[in-house]
């Protein structure tokens, strides 16, 4: 049924593509398999000429010689393509190419083949190299797998080109049948790794062996490693009008092709900056933010102590002299203090780090001027080209995209401060004498003609306020608001790991839930019987007390008898003789009646 259906939708058609190039399943193949030679079959009911392309892959050509054993890196051209031999796992691939051949030729046939034999494809998503491009990404690793010894070279091409490939066969039907479609690169996979991490991530490779890929199954590495030896493959393009997206090759455009990843996959940076007074909570929220939304904590105490620790150890400097420093942190230990220059150099580059630059951070209370964050976040370059703008020029990529400002009145914050141990009150710096001078100090700049939300109002980045009037340690509520303000997270998700924690934490939950309905229900029962059992004792005693009457009653009932028959007859005329002579003393004249009866 599916297929009847599926094949009127093919003869509505006057072009049918099919792509089993990367991500097709055997069962894929073997679908366009059946669509060709159905519409092979209903050829002659056709009104107009059909083209049928199949994008198929370059692994069909993966164990091909070239001519001269000498010459290893010979061009390899479309016209030799009798010549190929597919990679083994690719021999389906092969066949369905020599089937669209020879169903779909001649001159008087309604049916015309095209074979599109594309090279690794990458642009958007990027595909087989997604593993790369994510790993470099999230920069949990000081080096990017290299698995093998990245020697071969990978015949490669824009998705975008490949669209224009098949574009251009659509419109001219150019004479040759069998394409190949690769860019006009020659670059290594070593090359290719090496240009991701430096531009994504941390800008170094390391060599692991291909077996590690295998029994990590990151990606399908019979594409990239598998073919030994070294081929270049070429696109006769001059009877296509192709407008190149990356003619140059995958190396030569990874800017370019990096920021499409992060579009196409949404993983763009969340940069929050979070303002407030001290004892706000700032710290605590800028934590769970970015165990939410999986970002960098960015607080300037601890960035200077990374920073001297990168000069101590030797470490390279990129913005800050290594002798400025030094002297600097030397006066620090004496009590002294940075210079405000190179506080801002430092977090200038903290936040022009490329983890802050992928994820994005929580700027925590930092800068706290409007001239701070002039200094900071401003861009020189375009302010230089357009100096009459009064409106300030900042640079988006540190620049705070959402800026939070925390408040809570003086009452409340001195009464979260004084209900701190006098040890946690010292590290943080909220003892009395600290604490309200810091406060007042906040209050002051607060007041300024220009204040810091002020300079973000200009930039049209408007702040967000957020009244603290509870003292609830996860600032539930807080959350809530911010988080549907910035909007979802902008990452991959979950790693396996984390997903498996995720479902400890929610089996524990649904056990603990379990547990307590049965307890519930063990308690509501025990209930009822308790209940059952009270009832049932009054009634047992309520019972016993009328049995018992009725027993007192069966006893009675004799000197009942006894008193109707003999007693109350002559007590009853003894009590209207009484009631006639109406004596002194009633009770005397009674017992002296009965007694005379």
């Amino acid at each position: 049924m599916m297929q009847d259906r599926l094949l009127q939708c093919l003869l509505a058609c006057d072009v049918v593509v099919y792509n089993i190039s990367e991500s097709a399943t055997q069962q894929q193949v073997e679908e366009a398999t059946w669509a060709l030679k159905a519409l092979h079959n209903e050829m002659e009911n056709f009104k107009s000429r059909k083209i049928f392309i199949l994008v198929s892959t370059v692994m069909t050509w993966a164990m091909t010689k070239p001519r001269n054993q000498d010459e290893t890196d010979v061009l390899i051209t479309e016209g030799e393509f009798r010549r190929r031999r597919p990679h083994p796992r690719f021999r389906n691939h092969n066949d369905l190419e020599k089937l669209v051949l020879t169903l779909a030729k001649g001159k008087k046939s309604k049916l015309i083949g095209y074979v599109v034999a594309s090279g690794l494809q990458y642009g958007k998503g990027e595909n087989l190299f997604h593993y790369f491009f994510k790993i470099s990404w999230l920069m949990q690793f000081p080096k990017v797998p290299l698995f093998g010894e990245g020697t071969n070279h990978v015949p490669m091409i824009h998705v975008y080109d490949l669209g224009g490939v098949i574009q251009n066969i659509i419109e001219l039907k150019p004479k040759s049948k069998y394409i190949l479609a690769v860019d006009d690169s020659k670059y290594t996979l070593e090359d290719i790794i090496k240009k991701i991490s430096y531009v994504l991530g941390p800008e170094e490779i390391e060599k692991l062996p291909v077996q590690e890929a295998i029994n990590m199954k990151v990606f399908k590495v019979q594409y990239v490693i598998k073919n030994k030896q070294t081929k270049n493959y070429f696109l006769d393009y001059n009877s296509f009008n192709l407008n190149w997206i990356s003619e140059a090759g995958m190396v030569e455009n990874m800017e370019n092709i990096v920021e499409d990843y992060k579009e196409t996959r949404q993983l763009l940076p969340i940069r929050i900056f979070l303002v407030g007074p001290p004892a706000v909570g700032k710290s605590s929220v800028a934590q769970k933010l970015c165990h939410h939304y999986k970002i960098h904590h960015i607080n300037i105490k601890d960035i200077i102590e990374e920073k001297i620790t990168q000069l101590v150890s030797g470490r390279r400097i990129i913005f800050v002299s290594q002798t400025d420093l030094f002297v600097s942190h030397c006066c620090r230990v004496a009590r002294g203090r940075l210079a405000d220059h190179l506080v801002f150099d430092i977090l200038q580059e903290k936040l022009s780090s490329k983890p802050c630059r992928n994820q994005g951070f929580v700027l925590d209370g930092f800068p706290k001027t409007y001239e701070q964050a002039k200094l900071i976040f401003s861009d020189e370059d375009l302010e230089s080209q357009d100096p009459m703008s009064k409106r300030p020029v900042c640079n988006k990529r540190i620049t705070p995209e959402h800026v939070l400002a925390l408040n809570a009145s003086d009452y409340f914050l001195t009464k979260r401060v004084q209900g701190l141990q006098e040890s946690v009150a010292e590290q943080m710096r909220y003892t009395n004498d600290e604490f309200v001078p810091r406060l007042m100090r906040y209050r002051q700049l607060s007041g300024a003609e220009e204040t810091l939300l002020d300079y973000f109002d200009q930039l049209e980045i408007h702040p967000e306020h957020i009244e603290v009037s509870t003292d609830d340690p996860d600032y539930t509520d807080i959350m809530k608001k911010i988080t549907e303000m910035v909007g979802v997270p902008r990452n991959f998700g979950l790693s396996p790991e984390e997903q498996d924690e995720e479902y400890r934490k929610k089996e524990e939950e649904r056990k603990q839930k379990l547990a307590a309905e049965a307890a519930e229900r063990k308690r509501q029962k025990e209930a009822a019987l308790a209940e059952m059992v009270v009832q049932y004792e009054e009634w047992n005693l309520s019972e016993v007390k009328r049995q018992e009457y009725r027993m007192l009653e069966a006893r009675c009932l004799p000197l009942r008898n006894y008193l109707m028959k003999y007693v109350m007859p002559s007590l009853t005329e003894a009590m209207l003789e009484c009631c006639k002579i109406k004596p002194e003393d009633s009770v005397d004249f009674l017992v002296f009646t009965q007694q005379t009866y």
